[in-house]
């Protein structure tokens, strides 16, 4: 973490940039903890994930060394000011956390607790976690809380990002146990319209809290302009992991199979008629079987999707070393030039980019009424 008088917002900015840098939730929640902890100078900080059983499926901790950790023991159970803040869905400030009679159940080895701020972590109308701070690094008269109202709203924002991080982890860990391709493509598009709706809150939430930032106002609200522009480009940087995510179903199966086991889901979940044959492929390099695959995905989400087909047929064969793919129906087609001029692409823009950055290229051939074919051939590795 970064020292001296920008160490505040740059907290801030330092968990959103982990955000779209890490996938596994433990990376991105240890981050967001630390920033909490140093943006408010407390001595300890948690967040916690509950799961089904009355306890938390996760529970990171800053402030505690790994020794103490271990003497600590299991991890919590959902009880006492924990089980408030996921029950009541309302902030905890306490001068005093021992003096509560919701307190106990604390192990020996855990650090004492004195003054306490809690908030849930909500995804909507869901609580799906807990983030506290206590023992603010602050002088304090006795039976006072160190943590101010300003405190609490500061860190609301850093249970935004919270909630971005375990939204995003959810998603992506449902994504890497799924097998069938329909749903991985689903859950990457509901990952990248969760994230980014959140996201552009959170550059709300940003802009308003120039307004808690006291010591050096002109400063903190260009600092806090720079936390929306980091937003944005978080955005941007999710948005292309996302695409980029190479389907596990491919490393595994290859090719082949993966586009077979697709065609075979969609022709299930659809009223069309979709078929897959192939020809004398051989395995391609990674990044032209991936281009491949996405450039599918596009062409037959469009096809069932937008083009009223009744039949839709996919193609992949051998060409020149290399392959070349087919996605062909029946539908009621379009004019590729009014699509452009029109300014909408129906993905094409985004397939010729794919089918261009491994050295294919691709076509696109239709007539309103006379269905559509879509064509990408790449060369050999």
């Amino acid at each position: 973490m970064s020292q001296g008088p920008r160490s505040g917002l740059a907290a801030v900015s330092s968990a959103l940039l982990a955000m779209s840098r890490h996938l596994e939730v433990r990376d991105v929640l240890k981050t967001i903890v630390a920033s909490a902890r140093e943006l408010l100078d407390a001595q300890y900080a948690a967040l916690g994930v509950p799961d089904d059983h009355g306890g938390f499926a996760q529970f990171v901790v800053d402030g505690v060394s790994d020794e103490q950790w271990k003497q600590i023991g299991p991890l919590p159970r959902q009880h006492g000011v924990l089980a408030a803040m996921l029950r009541d869905a309302k902030p905890q400030r306490l001068a005093d956390v021992r003096t509560d009679p919701r307190f106990g159940g604390w192990p020996s080895a855990h650090p004492d607790l004195a003054d306490f701020l809690g908030l849930p972590i909500r995804d909507g109308d869901e609580v799906i976690g807990a983030l506290f701070l206590a023992n603010k690094n602050c002088p304090k008269a006795e039976g006072t809380c160190g943590f101010t109202a300003d405190d609490e709203e500061l860190l609301a924002i850093l249970a935004q990002h919270a909630a971005i991080a375990l939204t995003n982890a959810r998603l992506y860990e449902r994504s890497r146990e799924l097998t069938i391709a329909e749903e991985r493509s689903r859950l990457a598009h509901e990952l990248h319209d969760a994230v980014s709706q959140k996201l552009f809150s959170l550059r709300l939430t940003a802009q308003a809290a120039s307004a808690l930032v006291d010591r050096d106002p002109a400063r903190a609200k260009g600092e806090l302009q720079q936390v929306a522009a980091l937003a944005a480009e978080a955005a941007d940087e999710l948005r292309a992991a996302v695409v980029e995510l190479r389907p596990a179903a491919l490393d595994e199966d290859g090719l082949v199979a993966t586009l077979r086991t697709q065609v075979q889901v969609l022709d299930r979940a659809h009223t069309a008629r979709v078929t897959f044959t192939a020809h004398g492929v051989r395995a391609l390099p990674a990044a032209q079987e991936e281009a491949l695959l996405r450039v599918a995905q596009e062409a037959l989400h469009n096809a069932l999707r937008h083009s009223g087909a009744e039949r839709v047929g996919v193609t992949l064969a051998r060409c020149d070393g290399g392959a070349v793919l087919r996605v062909t129906d029946d539908g009621g087609g379009f004019d590729p030039r009014a699509i452009r001029r029109a300014g909408r692409h129906l993905g094409l823009v985004s397939m010729r980019d794919r089918a261009g950055g491994v050295g294919g290229r691709l076509t696109v051939e239709s007539a309103p009424g006379k269905g559509t074919t879509i064509e990408m051939e790449v060369p050999g590795g």
